[in-house]
């Protein structure tokens, strides 16, 4: 059950992944012949610890080429300073070939923090772009998100730097206003990919709190009409403010009605969509892996939280010395991710951190290479508050760990006895 992998010595042949999707525009109901994703079997290259990643995969049907890894910035601002931001920057960037950052205006997080400011992350990077050439900032797939229905208004009225009591929507005059405050503390012309964080209708989000059974009698009647959403997005891309969206937190209904709005209105399709996706909540894998598959809608999966809130690392495990300064029990007091915490999902990282110890890598190496080894996904939001932590998590997508066929089996068996454990309701 050993993970394959090369080293520098190794003139063995390793597995890496090549992105073909499809870049035209296709009906809903059609499904081309031709596969996302095929796999190849190249010379292993000489690598080294701190070997740049390969551009190998495609951003849904965008076209863009990106690398498996999306440098996550989500605690820059509250457990990390700007210059810890910078550092994260120059070393996944400039270093190890990392060419996606996604933040998002809200950020950074956890909201509870007594230190909290929206759009602090948005900062930290505009002022690392800033000093950096034209040429960095075009050879980057910058994204960020517009907060969705509730949002504070605190994030609301940071938009325009005024006091307010008005808090989160999706309508045109939201989505151009949040676009807008993000593209100046960004420092940029431009946004590649502008996504919207989750939904302004009811949506059952379980990975966020509550049950992730729909309950008909929380809908909004006062919902901003996805069309409209989508309309303004239409208009954000012809005014060149950003080039492609996203969506995120969404259902396959969802993604579904913002097609067929798009379609309608002849506006460019969404080219992906970020959920919440590990080893301990696999929703993901059915209904809207269909949906958002090549074959189908051709959009591509940026998995947040790909290691539990960092459960899947194993330092909340019993017996683990490294938890004190987790975020899981740093923010404990406020409910900060604690479903992964829970019984069940304990009991399923126990068994994950077996299956790792006997392919040879580290938990967090397996959670990640697991996310790597799925179709449907484009690329991976990793996220760390220090160094160490971003170069495991980094290599963990180099080209040289491939996931053995009976190492899969494994996790999925896993699984098959604990389906889905963070989103139960059995809190330890």
């Amino acid at each position: 059950m050993r993970a394959t992998t090369t080293t520098t010595a190794a003139a063995a042949t390793t597995t890496t992944r090549v992105a073909s999707r499809r870049r035209g525009r296709h009906h809903a109901l059609s499904s081309p012949s031709s596969s996302a994703r095929s796999t190849v079997k190249a010379a292993a290259a000489t690598t080294t610890s701190d070997a740049p990643l390969p551009r190998t995969s495609r951003l849904g049907h965008s076209g863009i080429a990106v690398t498996d890894a999306c440098l996550g910035t989500m605690t820059w601002g509250v457990q990390n300073t700007e210059a810890e931001a910078h550092e994260q920057l120059d070393y996944a960037i400039k270093q190890r070939g990392v060419n996606f950052i996604d933040t998002a205006e809200m950020y950074p997080v956890p909201m509870s923090d007594p230190s909290w400011m929206p759009g602090t992350t948005e900062k930290f990077i505009g002022s690392w772009l800033a000093k950096n050439s034209s040429a960095v900032r075009e050879d980057v797939v910058l994204a960020t998100k517009i907060a969705g229905f509730g949002a504070s208004a605190k994030i609301v009225g940071n938009r325009r730097r005024e006091e307010t009591t008005a808090t989160g929507r999706l309508d045109r005059a939201s989505i151009k206003s949040a676009c807008d405050a993000s593209l100046a503390r960004l420092q940029t012309d431009y946004i590649d990919l502008y996504q919207i964080h989750w939904p302004d209708r009811y949506v059952p989000i379980g990975a966020f709190f509550g049950s992730p059974a729909y309950n008909p009698a929380l809908e909004r009647a006062d919902a901003v009409p996805i069309r409209e959403s989508v309309e303004a997005l239409g208009e954000l891309i012809k005014a060149g403010k950003i080039k492609h969206y996203g969506l995120s937190n969404e259902s396959t209904f969802g993604v579904c009605e913002f097609v067929r709005a798009a379609d309608e209105l002849g506006v460019p399709r969404p080219v992906s969509i970020q959920n919440s996706f590990c080893l301990l909540h696999r929703g993901f894998e059915t209904e809207l892996a269909e949906a958002c598959a090549p074959s189908n809608f051709d959009i591509g999966l940026l998995p947040w939280t790909p290691l539990g809130g960092g459960a899947l690392t194993g330092k909340y495990l019993d017996g683990a010395s490294n938890a004190a300064e987790g975020r899981l029990v740093k923010y404990a007091k406020y409910g900060f991710h604690q479903r992964y915490l829970n019984d069940p999902s304990r009991v399923a990282t126990a068994e994950y951190k077996k299956i790792a110890d006997e392919a040879g890598v580290t938990l967090a190496t397996l959670a990640l290479a697991w996310c790597k080894s799925r179709f449907y996904v484009s690329s991976t939001i990793i996220g760390a508050t220090s160094m160490t932590q971003l170069k495991e998590n980094i290599d963990a997508f180099g080209p040289d760990i491939v996931l053995s066929e009976e190492t899969l089996v494994e996790i999925d068996r896993v699984h098959e006895r604990c389906r889905d454990p963070s989103i139960m309701s059995d809190f330890s």
